[in-house]
């Protein structure tokens, strides 16, 4: 489903280059749950924008579900993450002019899904907002915001979801209310989800976990390997940031 061979991405910082992954070799099924952890500027967010098609990688081959997006042109890319593809950021990204409802509906209406107005209701009820459909997102709580942007990623029913931190801007009670619905549309769906987290809490209920440090990938292992470690690669990482 997603494939990365030898992907590796550098940037120009004044005079210098820097690098912010390192020759990645990833290969994530159909289905799969991969939670993707590692201190700031470690490279997460950069993997997710390049396996989104948002960013081109300085060398290596991406391929969602067979396609080679890394030879696509713009329009061709578009046309992929509008089909296949779902994207969930941290900072909710809906249109403040639009209700909650027309939110969810707009990429739908985009690419001309039949029955867009009846599945955007249904979308609606799933992320259990049916009361709150004609709010604008001002009107909206933080978590209810992010439970609209799930239901508009799920809109086209995409076999990829990615998430960037989607939690981040969330207290504790409301990011686990939206941790348990990705899971939930995950499981439910067979969407192949890949998400990005500082949280090892939510990171160990995936079905696999990708550590990054330095832009490289230092494990790739099941939650239930890593928690003898987990401590001490906690410790790792904030003394990583303090740093």
């Amino acid at each position: 489903m997603i494939n990365l061979a030898n992907v590796s991405k550098t940037v120009t910082s004044g005079s210098e280059k820097l690098t912010i992954l390192h020759a990645v070799y990833l290969s994530i099924p159909r289905g799969q749950f991969v939670a993707v952890v590692g201190p700031s500027g470690s490279g997460k967010s950069t993997l997710l924008s390049l396996v989104a098609g948002l960013d081109y990688p300085t060398t290596g081959d991406i391929r969602l579900d067979g396609e080679y997006i890394t030879q696509m042109r713009e329009d061709e890319l578009a046309r992929l993450r509008g089909a296949k593809v779902g994207f969930i950021f941290q900072s909710f990204h809906l249109i403040p002019s639009l209700t909650a409802y027309e939110n969810i509906l707009v990429p739908m209406e985009i690419v001309g899904l039949p029955k867009a107005r009846e599945r955007a209701q249904l979308l609606l009820d799933e992320v259990d907002l049916r009361e709150r459909g004609h709010h604008y997102p001002s009107q909206l709580s933080g978590g209810e915001q992010q439970r609209v942007a799930i239901a508009r990623a799920f809109s086209n029913d995409p076999a990829i979801l990615l998430a960037d931190e989607p939690t981040g801007n969330l207290d504790s009670k409301n990011g686990a209310r939206v941790f348990d619905l990705l899971v939930k549309l995950n499981r439910d769906r067979s969407t192949t989800l890949l998400l990005v987290t500082h949280d090892h809490a939510l990171a160990g209920q995936a079905d696999r976990v990708i550590s990054l440090n330095d832009g490289r990938i230092v494990s790739d292992e099941a939650p239930g390997r890593m928690a003898d470690v987990a401590p001490e690669s906690d410790s790792t990482l904030h003394s990583t940031e303090e740093a």
